[in-house]
C-alpha cells in the first residue's frame, strides 16, 4: 500500500498549498499600491508647507517671491534632465515614448519651460542673470542633488516614481498660485501666468499617464515598494527646497503673524 510515502505526498501538498496561499496574502494589490502612493503625496504636499500657505494667504512680500523665484529655477532649469535620466533607463518603449513627449514639452522651442520661468522672474522684477547666476541655497543644491540621483536609478520605475510625486500636484499647485498672484500681488500677465498655466493642464495629462506607466513596470511587491520609497524620497526633496526659501526669508515676518 505504501501509505507512508502517500502520506508525505499528502503532506507536501498541503504545505505547498498554504504556503502558496500565505504568498498570495502578502502581495500588494494594485490597488494597495496606488493608495500607498497617493497617501505618501498627500501626507507631502507642497500646498501643506508653511511657503504656500503664505502664498495662498497674500502673506508673501515681493522680496520673497523674487528670492523663491532665483531659487526655484535651480529646480525648474534641471527637472528636464531628470526626466532625460528616466527615460534613458527606461527599457518599455510605450513608457520611454511617453517620457519622450514630456522632455520635448519641457525643453523644445522657445517657450520651453526654463525660459517661462525667466519670463515670470521678470514679471517680479528679476533679471535673467540674477536667476542663472544664483548662488543656491544648501537646500535647493541637496534637492536637486537627491532627484538627479532618483532619476538615474538603473531601475526606470524609481525615476518614474520620482517624477509623479512632483508632477501630480502640480495642476493643483498652479491654479492656487495662478489665483494668488492675481488677487494679491496684482500679476496678470502672460509673463507672470504662462509657467502656471501651462503646467496646470499638462501635469494632469503626465499624472495619468505616469500613474498608468508606474501600474504598468511595478509588477512585484518588490518593485512597487521601490517606487514607494523613490516617491517619499522625491516628495520630501521638493519640500526641502521650500524650506531652505521658508526658514531663510519668511520665518520673522510668520512670526509676527
Amino acid at each position: 500500500m505504501n501509505t507512508g510515502r502517500n502520506y508525505e505526498k499528502t503532506y507536501l501538498c498541503r504545505s505547498y498549498t498554504r504556503l502558496f496561499t500565505l504568498t498570495r496574502t502578502v502581495l500588494m494589490t494594485t490597488e494597495e499600491f496606488l493608495q500607498k502612493l497617493d497617501e505618501i503625496i498627500s501626507e507631502r504636499h507642497m500646498l501643506q508647507h508653511p511657503f504656500y500657505i503664505m502664498w495662498n494667504e497674500g502673506a508673501l512680500t515681493v522680496d520673497m517671491l523674487r528670492e523663491y523665484a532665483k531659487e526655484y529655477y535651480h529646480q525648474v532649469h534641471l527637472f528636464p534632465t531628470y526626466v532625460s535620466a528616466t527615460h534613458a533607463n527606461c527599457d518599455d518603449m510605450e513608457v520611454r515614448q511617453m517620457l519622450l513627449e514630456n522632455l520635448i514639452e519641457e525643453e523644445h522651442g522657445p517657450d520651453n519651460h526654463p525660459e517661462l520661468w525667466l519670463r515670470f522672474g521678470g514679471a517680479l522684477g528679476v533679471s535673467r542673470e540674477e536667476m542663472k547666476e544664483r548662488r543656491y541655497l544648501p537646500h535647493t543644491r541637496e534637492s536637486v542633488r537627491i532627484l538627479k540621483e532618483l532619476a538615474g536609478r538603473k531601475n526606470a520605475y524609481e525615476g518614474l516614481a520620482a517624477l509623479y510625486a512632483y508632477e501630480s500636484q502640480i495642476p493643483e499647485i498652479s491654479t492656487t498660485k495662478i489665483a494668488g498672484l492675481k488677487k494679491f500681488y496684482d500679476l496678470d500677465t502672460k509673463d507672470a501666468l504662462e509657467f502656471f498655466a501651462v503646467h496646470e493642464h499638462a501635469d494632469e495629462i503626465h499624472r495619468t499617464v505616469t500613474r498608468e506607466a508606474l501600474v504598468r513596470m511595478c509588477e512585484t511587491d518588490e518593485q512597487k515598494q521601490a517606487a514607494l520609497d523613490s516617491a517619499r524620497e522625491a516628495a520630501d526633496a521638493f519640500n526641502l527646497l521650500l524650506d531652505g526659501v521658508y526658514n531663510t526669508w519668511c520665518t520673522e515676518k510668520a512670526a509676527l503673524n
